[in-house]
């Protein structure tokens, strides 16, 4: 039997067949997979995912792919016990699940990369393609590469240097839009109305969202088999809190947890912050706005997930905070003084939010709460220029390294 039954509505329940489509033809509401949980059931097992490989692959029942295409690496990063931060923060059980050391190109996007072009490989595609901030386009360009497949990328042209070239190495056609992410969103939308490319982010979109769960996954495994008591999420489009969540529940669901009472906290940063301005507003809706903040790779305006993301937190009694763009910087060197960690403007805005959470008295001492670091900080590095310690130059003589640096110590 099928672990897969196709795609439901998320607003009107509205049932469709396995196909490359992203909305409600009913009442233009978003699409995710819909599983035969039972079957999933009888399938899975903790023994079993022990057993397979050291990727997000090991979860393959839970995906909506029948055989992985590419990324058979991806996934599986450390879950880091935190100490040094967590003396800092007073807490006891503070854990960080690293993405940026995921492979290939370093950001948790390469988990659902792997799941959406997989599932374009199955639907036929030959040309991929992706609307994205930077880590997305790094990702669909390298698992095209893998997959001998065309490709598209479509950034806005402001985007960060490194994230540039991290795409042009995988010889992509990288199309530079003037305007926002949301700018480039839409006129990928229509692009994508006239063309037969897999863009996985949109058409591929319910196939491509469901990769973050394998996040939510890792965590229980890695921490025995047992659900965190609070996460730490970056958001963007709000996609990744959604299936984290998600992600959560079905492992109670497949039967492999006993139980789950996760707290799910939402991380934006403050010059692009709709879904947190909804939340402490007490709004149902997002508002879109124009993004203005270092974190370009969380910085969608008008984001899709929004209103799931909302719901999210109220289901599970978490909440949303902000960080502005000087409290990020200052949260990505905290991390990489006490845990030797470089991350991302994304991950930057996590760690502020995980403070200000923790100086709220939020969390107990003892808990365990776990931190999404869901990017590497080598492709953001312009944004710490003039607020790191300065290189100190000396001539190549024991003197003058005693008179210049020895006596500085």
């Amino acid at each position: 039997m099928a672990k897969t039954l196709g795609l439901i509505c998320r607003e009107c329940g509205r049932e469709y067949p396995l196909e490359p489509m992203h909305v409600c033809e009913f009442c233009f509401g978003p699409l995710e997979v819909k599983y035969d949980y039972d079957e999933i059931k009888r399938r899975i097992s903790r023994e079993k995912i022990e057993s397979g490989p050291k990727s997000l692959w090991r979860y393959l029942e839970l995906l909506p792919v029948e055989e992985p295409k590419v990324g058979l690496n991806a996934g599986f990063t450390p879950l880091k016990k935190a100490d040094n931060l967590g003396r800092v923060l007073g807490l006891d059980q503070l854990y960080i699940k690293d993405d940026s050391v995921n492979h290939p190109t370093l950001s948790f996007k390469d988990r659902v990369v792997s799941v959406a072009i997989s599932k374009a490989i199955e639907f036929g595609f030959d040309t991929v393609a992706c609307a994205s901030t930077g880590n997305l386009a790094n990702s669909v360009a390298s698992h095209a590469a893998q997959a001998g497949l065309d490709c598209f990328v479509f950034i806005p042209a402001n985007l960060e240097s490194q994230k540039i070239y991290g795409s042009l190495v995988f010889a992509p056609t990288v199309v530079a839009v003037d305007g926002t992410y949301d700018d480039v969103n839409r006129l990928c939308s229509e692009i994508g109305s006239e063309l037969q490319w897999a863009f996985v982010n949109i058409n591929i979109r319910p196939f491509y969202a469901e990769g973050s769960k394998t996040l939510a996954f890792e965590v229980v495994e890695q921490l025995g088999w047992k659900a965190p008591d609070a996460v730490v999420a970056p958001a963007a489009s709000g996609s990744l809190v959604t299936k984290i969540w998600k992600g959560l529940k079905e492992m109670v669901t497949v039967g492999l947890i006993e139980g789950m009472k996760t707290r799910v906290y939402g991380a934006q940063a403050e010059g692009c912050s709709p879904i947190a301005q909804a939340w402490k507003e007490g709004r149902d809706f997002i508002k879109p706005i124009r993004p203005n903040t270092i974190a370009k790779s969380i910085a969608i305006g008008n984001p899709a997930d929004g209103i799931y993301a909302l719901q999210v937190t109220k289901e599970s009694n978490g909440d949303w905070e902000t960080a502005t763009d000087e409290e990020i910087i200052e949260s990505i060197k905290l991390l990489a003084e006490t845990e030797g960690i470089f991350t991302e403007t994304a991950g930057g805005t996590t760690v502020a939010v995980l403070k200000k959470l923790a100086q709220r008295g939020v969390f107990k001492r003892d808990e365990v709460v776990v931190v999404y670091v869901t990017g590497n900080g080598y492709k953001t590095m312009e944004v710490l220029d003039n607020h790191l310690r300065e290189t100190l130059h000396i001539k190549p003589s024991l003197a003058d390294f005693k008179e210049k640096i020895l006596t500085r110590v």
